[in-house]
């Protein structure tokens, strides 16, 4: 939708002509078409003001009529005559041109132009008449051009412009809006053609844009996935894939108090080993190993094999091991304490022979990890328990030794015995004792019996304080009895202590061989490695897809890196 502009006219008027009175009659027809013409164009617009609308006449040529006017009232009544008479001729081209429909662009074009040739016209379509007249075309387009010309030779020549009341002067800060009137007809075909032009200019672009797209998603993206397509579905040569789960587990431990009791028989207590056994499968030392054993490094490198899945010969440990990592994954769940192995080889044979290998490898890891740990605890309880058993022999060496110096087996025996003795004749004396108090008694006793009861009496006293003697003060033949009873009571006493120790380190070194039974850890297969009848990889259409994935991201990432730096660099 187009809003027409709102303008004050500059070249119209309102109100009385500007022509003076003595003219005023011979250019009333002129007046008429001028606002006859006015009045059409404001109807075009539907929004100029009412009233007569006479055009600006240049003030010179009103000027040079005043000037001759005197001049022209002295003339004979023949030349008035004779302008009257032509004046009808004039009338009659006036309105054929009128008639041709002209807009009022071209008519002030024309008036221009007249002033131009230094023509005195009456009005616009009287400018184009004197004009054909003249043989000047005022629509030509040399003709429109000499008009913005500056008139430098005349200005050369020392002429002076006519002056032309009242003077517009031009000010360069102020755009106004031009006067000139289109043609609404000519108008809306130049619009058409116009809208046309620019919206054939538009497709072309638009053309020429979608073929560069498609060049360039051509090169960079389809024929990209074109040949990974054809190496995935032709040239690629056929792996196979053997599966197998294992899991570890370990004997069930007694509850232990306290939060470590928790996590006993469940995964979190061997996710450290799996762990580990994930590692070692994974390093470099499970693949020299699996290639000293199963030969690697020589099944991959087949000629069969294509190029990018080949080994060269000869083939570094670096690059081995690179390709080993591509076709032994390894993966371990650690809600469920899984261990999952996939094993990939150019034939079923060999995948299911690197697998059960790989499969042994893993056992004796586990084997391993915990071997060191019971060899410490079972060699720490039984060197507690020889060392026991040989103090405890010691101690029943040395009491025998002491025993047989003694000649005594049983201390406290004889020290009883050597108690019992003097007790005995402790008893016998006593009673001695009495019989002699009786045999005194009366008035003349026996002095015989008397003598014979104290020499029994004193007998019987010295062998107890021998005895006595005996038993604590040592003799020419060796310590006292008391002191072999506390030698052979001290080698006994330290002989039950080292058989108490023995009995202890012997229970010590077995509760080490329980526990060490219990951390022992066994690898449990849950998947067994089967030989597959059918290729595993690759997966061709899966791979062309992700290709075209790939190859596209790149290609939208790309884009957008020039346009954002395009868009930098221009602004």
């Amino acid at each position: 939708m187009t809003t027409k502009p709102r303008v004050t006219r500059y070249r119209l008027r309102a109100g009385a002509p500007l022509a003076p009175p003595a003219l005023e009659a011979a250019r009333s027809v002129a007046d008429a078409d001028t606002e006859a013409d006015a009045s059409a164009a404001e109807g075009e617009s539907g929004q100029r003001q009412a009233g007569t609308a006479v055009a600006m006449r240049p003030v010179q040529q009103w000027l040079a009529e005043d000037e001759a006017g005197p001049a022209a009232a002295s003339r004979p009544a023949t030349e008035a005559s004779a302008s009257d008479g032509s004046f009808a001729d004039v009338e009659d081209e006036i309105d054929r041109i009128r008639q041709e429909g002209l807009s009022g662009r071209q008519l002030r074009m024309a008036r221009r132009v007249a002033q131009k040739q230094g023509l005195e016209v009456s009005s616009d379509y009287d400018a184009v008449r004197q004009l054909r007249a003249r043989g000047v075309d005022p629509f030509q387009r040399s003709n429109i051009i000499e008009l913005v010309v500056p008139r430098q030779q005349d200005d050369e020549a020392g002429m002076t412009p006519r002056v032309q009341l009242p003077s517009t002067v031009p000010d360069p800060d102020r755009s106004l809006p031009s006067t000139e009137r289109a043609d609404p007809g000519a108008s809306a075909e130049r619009r058409a053609s116009e809208i046309g032009r620019i919206q054939r200019d538009l497709a072309k672009r638009r053309r020429r844009r979608m073929a560069l797209l498609c060049l360039r998603l051509t090169l960079f993206v389809l024929l990209p996935t074109v040949l990974a397509g054809y190496y995935f579905f032709t040239v690629a040569t056929p792996m196979y894939a053997t599966r197998s789960e294992f899991v570890i587990q370990q004997a069930e431990p007694q509850s232990g108090p306290g939060l470590g009791g928790l996590f006993q028989g469940t995964s979190m207590a061997t996710q450290q080993d799996s762990i580990t056994v994930q590692s070692y499968l994974t390093s470099r030392a499970a693949m020299v190993r699996l290639d000293e054993e199963e030969g690697f490094k020589e099944v991959f490198s087949d000629p069969a094999i294509d190029p990018l899945q080949r080994l060269p010969r000869p083939a570094t440990n670096e690059a081995a091991y690179d390709l080993y990592q591509d076709h032994v994954k390894i993966s371990y769940d650690p809600t469920e304490g899984i261990v999952k192995m996939e094993v990939i080889a150019p034939d079923p044979e060999t995948s299911q022979r690197f697998s059960e290998a790989l499969l042994g490898y893993a056992e004796e890891q586990v084997d391993q990890l915990t071997a060191r740990l019971r060899t410490d605890q079972m060699q720490g309880a039984r060197e507690s328990y020889e060392t026991a058993e040989a103090r405890r022999a010691e101690a029943l060496a040395n009491w025998l030794r002491i025993q047989q110096e003694v000649q005594q087996i049983d201390p406290v025996g004889e020290t009883a015995a050597r108690t019992s003795q003097i007790s005995a004749l402790e008893t016998q004396r006593q009673q001695l004792q009495l019989e002699l108090q009786t045999r005194l008694a009366v008035r003349r006793p026996n002095e015989a019996q008397v003598n014979s009861l104290r020499s029994q009496i004193a007998g019987i006293e010295a062998l107890i304080s021998d005895l006595r003697r005996e038993m604590t003060e040592a003799s020419e033949q060796g310590a006292s009895l008391a002191a072999r009873n506390t030698e052979l009571r001290l080698a006994e006493e330290n002989y039950g202590f080292q058989t108490l120790l023995v009995q202890q380190a012997l229970q010590q070194m077995e509760a080490a061989q329980i526990e060490a039974n219990r951390q022992v850890r066994y690898l449990s297969l849950g998947v067994e490695p089967v030989a597959p009848d059918e290729p595993t990889y690759p997966k061709a259409l899966e791979n062309t897809a992700l290709a075209f994935l790939i190859f596209s991201g790149i290609y939208l990432m790309l884009s957008l890196t020039v346009s954002i730096l395009r868009e930098q660099v221009s602004g």
